[in-house]
């Protein structure tokens, strides 16, 4: 993936995460999208954090004592861990559902 489709896919990812995050509304969750970094603090103080890694043509993203590295794939039009096949958007919909002690849905 070139830099210039990197930039337009991670940012859509991460702007679209912000953005259903933030429609949840809960307010022990508060999504902050600045620039390519998005975290995600919550009311006892803990951040994860979601960030676009343009040297390596990735999304990082670091919860508690977790952290993935996402690599676009282009046949499931999704961001995927190479390592254990984990997608992002359900990642996410994971770790933050048990950081709040309820299921969200993205």
């Amino acid at each position: 993936m070139d830099r210039k489709t990197f930039a337009a896919q991670s940012e859509q990812a991460l702007a679209d995460l912000e953005r259903r995050l933030a429609d949840l509304e809960d307010e022990a969750l508060e999504p902050d999208l600045a620039g390519d970094v998005l975290s995600l603090e919550f009311s006892d103080g803990t951040t994860f954090v979601i960030n676009a890694h343009s040297a390596a043509r990735q999304i990082w993203m670091a919860a508690g004592t977790e952290a993935w590295h996402f690599d676009f794939d282009p046949d499931r039009n999704a961001w995927v861990a190479h390592k254990n096949g984990d997608e992002l958007y359900d990642t996410v919909r994971r770790v933050v559902s048990d950081k709040l002690g309820r299921p969200i849905d993205l």
